[in-house]
């Protein structure tokens, strides 16, 4: 098998990876803000049920790989920059706590890469509109509108109910609707990596048609699935505190509209972001309950994210490619990547103030140096 086809494998399941930890969150930040079960049960069981979902169907595959791009002038050079620059985005949102969309810098990576290498004529303009960006903009929206009939709808038929009883059985239901988000999360999510590497595969050799092998479908499960147990606490912590103060009932009905909808969006091929879908019906079941808890302050930040990603992960995938472009690019570009997804683990513990010590401490050092510098020339003159 070729070496840039072998890479590229690779480098799709790493980013499958960081998609599972990227938004573990998705599935369990409910489950563990209103302490339903515990944070290692929910990633635990989200990490099964994604690894089930992703045998479901194949129709979101078939969209990532034949739907947003022209795959007849797809390169696998142009899938290994999209690939990188959707792994970068994913790591420095991840970093900051950012509850960013892994399908939104998925397909702006790969777009980028191909409209800097062969333009933008190899950008299905139509069918980004129709299976992209209108469905993932209608997502959120549905979340909201759906958690808050949801919400609205349990207040009205626990209405002179128990406080104390009322949590303890949304609990309970909170474990199923909790592993239904997990599951359509591996169906809708682990096919974006599957249509990517069948993407890889056509570009690998042009005589064959479009499938998604066995292995493929195996491999990225496992891979989402290793990433979800790995989970992502930054973004648990703001989807499960900031967003809204969440309670069991808010947190079924947010678990409930967006299970659905991922549920009827990977039916029809559509690969929506889980991470906005769950943003929005948060906000749609803490709006119902009490709009003056929500914080819109982090609701704006992670829409800004929401308008960003395509565009920067776009930007990186360009610029992947052009490194791409130089002798032993291949290469050149997983070691570029890994040096950056290696600088950026090892600093995800990093506050302002460990930045302004470190700062210090390199002005400190090189006072010193010039100190012994000068001394030197003192001593030598």
């Amino acid at each position: 098998m070729d070496f840039t086809l072998v890479t590229v494998v690779a480098v799709a399941l790493l980013f499958d990876f960081t998609n599972g930890f990227h938004d573990t969150a998705n599935a369990i930040a409910t489950v563990v803000a209103t302490r339903a079960i515990s944070p290692k049960v929910a990633v635990i069981g989200a990490a099964v049920l994604n690894l089930l979902g992703a045998f479901v169907s194949i129709s979101v595959a078939a969209t990532v790989a034949k739907g947003v791009v022209a795959p007849e002038v797809i390169t696998l050079e142009i899938v290994l920059a999209g690939l990188v620059g959707a792994v970068i985005w994913n790591l420095i949102t991840w970093r900051f706590g950012a509850p960013s969309s892994s399908s939104h810098a998925l397909i702006g990576g790969i777009a980028g890469a191909a409209a800097i290498a062969v333009g933008t004529g190899a950008i299905k303009w139509q069918g980004m509109l129709d299976k992209v960006l209108i469905p993932s903009l209608v997502a959120p929206f549905i979340g909201i509108i759906g958690a808050g009939l949801v919400m609205l709808l349990v207040l009205r038929i626990t209405r002179g109910r128990s406080h104390h009883k009322v949590n303890k059985f949304f609990k309970r239901l909170q474990i199923v609707s909790g592993g239904f988000v997990a599951f359509t999360h591996g169906t809708n999510d682990s096919q974006k990596t599957m249509g990517i590497i069948a993407l890889a595969l056509i570009a690998g050799h042009p005589q064959a048609a479009f499938s998604v092998p066995l292995w493929v479908i195996i491999a990225s499960a496992t891979a989402m699935a290793a990433g979800t147990y790995i989970g992502g606490w930054r973004i648990i912590h703001t989807l499960g505190h900031k967003i809204a103060k969440l309670e069991s009932p808010q947190g079924f009905a947010a678990e409930a509209a967006t299970a659905t909808t991922l549920g009827v969006a990977a039916h029809f091929g559509f690969p929506i972001s889980t991470t906005h879908t769950i943003s929005g019906a948060i906000l749609g079941a803490g709006a119902a309950t009490q709009p003056s808890l929500i914080n819109w302050k982090i609701v704006k930040q992670i829409l800004m994210a929401w308008l960003i990603t395509i565009p920067c992960a776009a930007a990186m995938g360009a610029i992947a490619e052009l490194l791409t472009r130089l002798p032993y690019g291949t290469g050149i570009v997983v070691l570029v990547a890994l040096i950056i997804v290696a600088t950026i683990v090892l600093t995800r513990n990093w506050t302002r103030e460990s930045l302004t010590q470190i700062i210090d401490l390199l002005a400190i050092l090189r006072r010193n140096v010039r100190r012994k510098k000068s001394a030197s020339d003192h001593t030598g003159v």
